[in-house]
């Protein structure tokens, strides 16, 4: 094994660098990844943006991370073995001794890293990371395309899983990006009538071919009025940064909808008390899952052909793949990759 590996760290602010960093041994309960691929993320912007300065070394982000078990740290479960293909995902794995953990409640620990915040990511031929946030990947998956699953893939899953919806029932996948095109491809598998929502006539073509019964533009016109015309949506899905929007597309819920919420957005939604009241309509938020759950995704992904669409960037090129990600230049999704088989 080398003694050193390459990383894109944040320097200040803003700007990721290309360093050498000496290869680290794994802590009890933790493995060593060489990684294949990471996925770039919405998330990894505010990561790159808001990292600490004082932090040292500088925090290295990316958390869609598919790589090969190098080393094994004392006590790590034997579940894992050297050279199994492995993921880590947002959470970067659970304590097994909080309140939420004892309840099994493993995705809301309260004493979990987050990947690539508060803990060094993959964007990086080499990552650490605690054996409780792996996740197993089915051979089927090219790391490339596995990565993007860890996060947009298991997080909109998660939402659909969630939001009440049977086979049959109208489903309105609001937001056509990073995360709207995996939901899109999931719902339709699901049996679900898929109505996607976004801005602009462009992108039709393509949600439609991602699965969509239903385009609506909600540019020209009024999407909350057309989803009642076609009976009112069982659940609404946003992976919008937009209250305004979402707020008045609650108005298209039917009774006993719900609104599945992904994005944590910066301003508070609007919400009628009395539409939640008068049709026992309902308001979720979601986070990504278990590596368990994760699991699930992967699988489901392999059993139903879902595949997230990708361009594939190697990683020195991660400072260009970031300035893309902020212009929305994206179509859609980023992974970066460390030339490892």
């Amino acid at each position: 094994m080398k003694t050193s590996y390459k990383a894109m760290q944040v320097s200040r602010p803003g700007v990721l660098e290309l360093v050498e960093r000496p290869v680290p041994r794994p802590g009890a309960g933790e493995v060593l990844i060489q990684v294949q691929a990471c996925g770039v993320c919405g998330a990894d912007a505010a990561d790159i943006e808001k990292v600490a300065p004082a932090a040292q070394p500088p925090r290295v982000p990316g958390h869609e991370v598919v790589g090969r078990i190098v080393a094994l740290g004392a006590g790590t479960s034997g579940i894992w073995a050297l050279g199994q293909r492995v993921g880590v995902g947002r959470l970067g794995g659970h304590c097994g001794e909080c309140v939420q953990c004892r309840q099994g409640r493993f995705q809301l620990c309260l004493n979990q890293p987050v990947v690539g915040s508060t803990r060094d990511g993959g964007y990086a031929e080499m990552m650490l990371a605690r054996s409780t946030g792996l996740v197993a990947i089915p051979d089927e998956l090219s790391s490339e395309e596995a990565a993007p699953i860890l996060c947009a893939g298991i997080a909109t899953f998660n939402a659909l899983k969630k939001c009440g919806a049977q086979a049959g029932d109208t489903v309105a996948i609001l937001g056509i990006g990073g995360l709207g095109h995996m939901a899109l491809q999931y719902a339709r598998r699901m049996g679900l009538h898929v109505v996607a929502i976004g801005r602009g006539a462009d992108i039709a073509a393509d949600a439609l071919a991602l699965g969509a019964h239903v385009y609506i533009d909600n540019r020209a016109e009024d999407a909350a009025a057309r989803l009642q015309a076609l009976g009112g949506a069982q659940a609404i899905v946003t992976m919008i940064d937009h209250a305004e929007t979402v707020s008045a597309l609650l108005a298209g819920l039917a009774p006993e909808g719900r609104l599945v919420v992904l994005n944590p957005g910066k301003g508070p939604l609007q919400v009628p008390a009395g539409l939640l009241v008068g049709g026992q309509r309902g308001i979720l938020g979601s986070i990504t899952g278990t590596p368990y759950d994760n699991e699930k995704a992967l699988s489901f992904s392999v059993l139903v052909d879902v595949r997230p669409r990708i361009e594939v960037m190697p990683l020195e090129q991660a400072g260009e793949a970031y300035r893309r990600l902020k212009t929305g230049d994206v179509k859609y999704r980023m992974v970066l990759t460390m030339g490892h088989a």
